[in-house]
């Protein structure tokens, strides 16, 4: 695997939805696990949504029941769908993609929920 890239973000209001995707390139059949991180002002980054390759999938208790993640294999994308948003979903997201230990992240996207 060479890197992760995601793309998506944006302002919305709450109740309003966005979606995000992450590719990964270069050795993708080495890829262990695929998904989306945030990071808020002054908190450490944490686990929004990945999916764990042949074993499913692991949300934040947070994102359960608003958000979906998905996997294109075709396009070695994964894509997170959000709705319901809220204002305490304002973050940095950032992609990130897991081969052979190491972890490879995307730049980071904002995403800000607020009317």
């Amino acid at each position: 695997l060479r890197s992760a890239a995601g793309v998506g973000g944006g302002l919305v209001q709450p109740g309003g939805s966005l979606r995000l995707s992450c590719a990964a390139s270069g050795s993708i059949f080495s890829i262990n696990s695929m998904g989306w991180y945030r990071q808020a002002p002054g908190k450490q980054r944490e686990l929004v949504a990945a999916i764990i390759i042949g074993a499913g999938t692991n949300y934040a208790e947070s994102a359960k029941g608003r958000f979906t993640i998905s996997k294109d294999n075709a396009k070695n994308t994964v894509t997170l769908q959000m709705n319901s948003l809220k204002p305490e979903d304002t973050a940095v997201y950032y992609c990130n993609a897991q081969s052979k230990g190491t972890s490879y992240w995307g730049k980071g996207t904002q995403v800000t929920v607020s009317s």
